[in-house]
């Protein structure tokens, strides 16, 4: 990152936005030259704008970090994961640690639930497909046979947690179950050394495929 931008990176982390005379003050330079590496940052998608108007005069414009501009910045979600997971397991055993999992994802899958529900197997495997990359990974699928589809995810989630704690592998397969409502399993790891995670959905009942819940 050359330095003048990440200065006004780190303001921005501090202070929450920043307008192009705060910039100018901070670095002594003109407001052209900040505008320029302003500019620059935003077709990089590291910075966001807003407008805000005053009491006088035309809007003023208000600069602050974009999502992916936040996440130059570390954060120890993993390591926070890491031990919580640890702990849990301490208290609870290996057992409970699953039983947490299990609930976790569940609790994910909950707030997709209006977009798969009542849809037939075929159509519920596609939209699962569509949210896990909504979620920031990257994945596609393909039939695999009568009844049988495969959904490859090429990005793990958790890669730095899952190198120490494989239980969220679990909470993953078991996500991908809900939004499916079918038989899902993991047959393919990164974790493993395969180029992707491979679930294999199938019918949870005969009669899954076309949507018909069996009393």
């Amino acid at each position: 990152m050359q330095a003048t931008r990440q200065e006004i990176l780190d303001y921005m982390h501090r202070h929450g936005e920043a307008t192009v005379r705060d910039l100018a003050n901070l670095l002594h330079l003109t407001p052209t030259g900040i505008r320029q590496h302003l500019a620059v940052m935003q077709r990089d998608g590291l910075v966001a704008v807003r407008e805000t108007r005053g009491r006088v005069g035309r809007p003023a414009l208000v600069y602050s970090l974009s999502d992916s501009g936040d996440a130059l910045f570390p954060a120890r979600y993993d390591e926070l994961s890491r031990l919580m997971m640890d702990e849990i397991r301490s208290i609870a055993g290996s057992k409970g640690l699953q039983s947490v999992l299990m609930r976790v994802a569940v609790r994910s899958a909950e707030p997709y639930e209006p977009r798969v529900h009542d849809l037939p197997l075929r159509e519920r495997v596609d939209e699962a497909t569509k949210i896990i990359n909504e979620r920031g990974s990257i994945a596609d699928t393909r039939g695999n046979g009568t009844d049988e589809y495969l959904i490859n995810q090429y990005t793990c989630p958790f890669p730095n947690v899952a190198r120490t704690n494989s239980g969220v592998c679990a909470l993953e397969v078991e996500f991908v179950k809900h939004l499916t409502g079918g038989d899902a399993r993991l047959v393919r790891s990164l974790l493993r050394g395969d180029k992707c995670c491979t679930y294999r959905v199938r019918p949870s009942h005969p009669d899954a495929s076309t949507g018909v819940q069996r009393p």
